[in-house]
């Protein structure tokens, strides 16, 4: 397969990963802008944050009438190639250090 110009077709990152380094960036971001910045429906987010916050890899908290989530950095990625990775480590590689020592 040959690069025909057109990156918009795919991502090197499935969408679950997309919204999980959203909401590192921005633990008190809403559903409908994380969706809106990664070009899926609200209620698309909101069954991949489900699916995150059931799996524990972020936890959800109330702060009046918005949520803010937290990420459990010491938990495994689930993922058979870099399953020695923790999540902070692999958040550190794909928005660097600096970012990632906030979370």
């Amino acid at each position: 397969m040959y690069y025909n110009g057109n990156m918009a077709a795919w991502s090197f990152l499935t969408n679950h990963a997309r919204v999980f380094v959203s909401i590192a960036k921005d633990p008190g971001a809403r559903l409908k802008d994380i969706a809106e910045i990664l070009g899926i429906t609200e209620r698309s987010a909101f069954a991949i944050v489900k699916d995150l916050t059931e799996t524990g890899y972020i936890v959800k908290e109330k702060s009046g009438g918005r949520n803010r989530y937290h990420i459990q950095n010491h938990l495994p990625v689930k993922e058979a190639l870099i399953r020695d990775l923790a999540v902070g480590e692999f958040l550190e590689a794909l928005v660097g250090p600096e970012e990632a020592s906030i979370l």
